[in-house]
């Protein structure tokens, strides 16, 4: 059937988000897909998901529970989360008030801010930053205001940040770990946020998908854990980055009982309810601490494997303190053209594909720097190794 003509009838309007276009992930995966390259841009594993995981979602399907589930959450989902916060961390969460189960983690995120902002509003992001979090805010009528955080190994500057708060700021945003800097913030660092948030009422945004991909010892510290920003602190969380399923789309918030209340508000008209046979699927898998206790060891192995193999083909390498990601300085390879440019070239000549990181930055801040997943099977790692060393032929 042909395409109907543009109609001059058609009603005018003005984009939301006119800045936006396809995403640099979907651009890269696109070309690896094209040139037969291996895929270390995106941020999904290429292995399956525990096989106790899949057990426990045919056994919820035949079960029959393939209806909506309650629109705040499987209630024993939400039970397994608050006993899992309990004993992972030492926090007590009412499961029925504070926790509410999300279409993946950018939903949650999504579904806080627009219950946050209104038109004109300001909310601080941390620069380089996911990138959902600025159209989130456009899309509310309110404001992005970017902090860069300190190179090289990306601290956040807390004075700085106090003096991008204005009347209008409302939110601030964080992502711990940090996507894609990989860096985790101290004690220190959630003091001094709590100090700023307090001093001038704001909400904060805390992502915290990462939080069980946390290398050499480190520790993740949760906003959850700090007194002063618990009060008034939305805490997102991936089961899809947690149990290698980021098909499933399934997250979930942590806040206070009256901001949990007026999230919902928004929650029920974007979505309703989440996948119910994988919510029983997940509340069945949480109950094993096993499944969760030993991501940090299994990550970090993979982080090793391909660390070796970067610096041999020429990189320098960042710190990789936290996520599934590893920051790479390409200059060394190739000084005089963009990361961009570094990355197209990488994925077509050489069969590897990764992301550039001045997507990451409202200004296209290009500091030489790409960024690598390893949340892929040992074999593809090695594979990866292979092409690269090409790079020193």
């Amino acid at each position: 059937m042909p395409t109907q003509p543009f109609s001059p009838l058609s009603p005018r309007f003005a984009s939301k988000l006119p800045d936006v276009g396809t995403t640099i992930f979907t651009v890269m995966s696109q070309l690896a897909n094209e040139h037969g390259a291996i895929n270390l841009s995106q941020g999904f594993p290429d292995y399956p998901c525990h096989p106790d995981l899949l057990d426990a979602l045919t056994r919820a399907t035949r079960a029959g529970h393939n209806q909506y589930a309650p629109m705040a959450g499987l209630p024993a989902l939400r039970q397994a989360i608050a006993a899992k916060l309990q004993r992972s961390r030492g926090i007590a969460v009412d499961a029925d008030q504070e926790i509410t189960i999300t279409a993946g983690a950018t939903q949650a995120i999504f579904t806080a801010i627009a219950t946050v902002l209104h038109a004109s509003d300001e909310a601080i992001v941390l620069d380089p930053s996911y990138d959902s979090y600025a159209p989130a805010i456009a899309a509310q009528g309110a404001i992005p205001v970017r902090v860069a955080l300190r190179a090289p190994d990306y601290a956040v500057d807390w004075q700085e940040v106090e003096r991008a708060v204005t009347p209008r700021t409302r939110m601030i945003l964080i992502n711990n770990p940090n996507n894609p800097s990989t860096s985790i913030f101290s004690a220190a660092d959630l003091d001094a946020l709590a100090a700023i948030a307090e001093r001038h009422d704001l909400f904060v945004l805390s992502d915290e998908v990462y939080e069980h991909l946390v290398f050499d010892g480190l520790e993740h510290r949760s906003v959850l854990a700090q007194p002063a920003l618990r009060a008034r602190s939305f805490a997102i969380y991936s089961f899809g980055k947690t149990f290698h399923a980021t098909g499933w789309k399934i997250g979930y918030c942590v806040a206070p009982p009256n901001m949990t209340a007026e999230l919902r508000k928004i929650h029920q008209f974007l979505v309703f309810a989440v996948n119910a046979p994988a919510q029983h699927a997940l509340a069945e898998h949480l109950a094993d601490p096993a499944h969760w206790q030993a991501l940090p060891g299994f990550f970090q192995a993979k982080r090793d494997r391909l660390a070796p193999g970067l610096r041999a083909a020429g990189f320098k390498l960042l710190p990789s303190s936290g996520t599934y990601f590893q920051l790479a300085d390409f200059r060394g390879l190739r000084a005089n053209i963009s990361d961009v440019e570094f990355a197209r070239w990488l994925t077509i000549e050489h069969g590897v594909a990764c992301i550039p990181l001045s997507v990451f930055h409202v200004d296209g801040h290009d500091a030489g720097l790409v960024r690598f997943c390893f949340a892929k099977r040992d074999e593809t790692l090695d594979a990866a190794i292979a092409r690269l060393a090409s790079l020193r032929a």
